[in-house]
């Protein structure tokens, strides 16, 4: 006996997820079911959705629209990494956002998440040494969102930056998988060289409020920084760290800061 073959659509339960929300928003609130429609049920995946948020969000009278929106879709098209890691920010962002309660929610209304979608299109145009698109991306990111972050700097999947005020993260900066921060956050250099003169951030890093971390320091996995601190050293790896300048305070108090987002210690 022949067996047929069987076109079997691929599962994607984020964005299946995204539309039964979305659809449920649009009985709930129909004075905003065509911004659901338009915005997510149009849509047949998170990447062309993504890319019309982008394109709605990034684009000015130099840059129309349309523009934007063909430059999102063929960087998702070329590069599916980037899909992949929307979806664990996404997910990271219910998972630790304890004002988040739909995976709809981060696409549409939190600009944590939108910058670091907004980064990832202007890290790979930086990549495909189209540096004047990037440079026009990381412009209108930092504009529209607060965020500034130099499409050079190389980020992981899994980060979730909550409020995303006057965030910066500079241009040889590293940030591993699974990374949270809060507002203020400075990933800075402490010298005009051009060299690496940036923080490498090691996986599950928790980083409070206000943080600074300067120089070309490691942060090692699973450690916190405390609000407020200035990190000039490096850090071990499952430590919490605080004050001006910061020192170890103790050890992390978990096994995944970022995930648990415990900003207290015990003295």
């Amino acid at each position: 006996m022949s067996l047929e073959a069987t076109n079997i659509r691929a599962v994607d339960p984020v964005w299946q997820r995204i539309r039964e929300e979305s659809y449920q928003a649009t009985q709930d609130e129909p004075l905003m079911a065509g911004m659901f429609h338009i915005s997510i049920l149009h849509h047949e995946t998170l990447e062309s959705a993504l890319a019309y948020r982008l394109a709605l969000k990034l684009s000015s009278g130099e840059m129309p629209e349309q523009i934007v929106r063909e430059i999102a879709d063929e960087a998702y098209a070329a590069d599916p990494w980037l899909g992949e890691a929307a979806r664990a920010d996404l997910v990271a962002t219910y998972e630790r956002d304890p004002v988040c309660h739909r995976f709809v929610q981060p696409l549409l209304y939190f600009k944590g998440f939108q910058a670091v979608q907004a980064y990832r299109l202007a890290h790979w145009l930086w990549g495909q040494e189209r540096i004047d698109l990037a440079l026009y991306v990381q412009m209108r990111t930092s504009e529209v969102f607060g965020v500034d972050i130099h499409p050079a700097a190389k980020m992981g999947k899994g980060i979730m930056i909550d409020h995303a005020h006057s965030i910066v993260i500079g241009e040889t900066a590293t940030v591993g998988d699974n990374v949270s921060m809060l507002h203020s956050v400075t990933l800075g250099g402490t010298g005009k060289e051009d060299d690496d003169r940036h923080p490498k951030i090691g996986d599950g890093v928790l980083i409070g409020a206000g943080a600074k971390v300067l120089g070309a320091i490691r942060v090692g996995h699973c450690s916190r920084v405390a609000a407020g601190s200035v990190v000039l050293e490096e850090v071990p790896p499952m430590k919490t760290v605080a004050g001006v300048p910061a020192r170890i305070v103790g050890e992390a108090g978990c096994s995944q800061p970022s995930v648990m987002m415990d900003q207290l210690f015990a003295r």
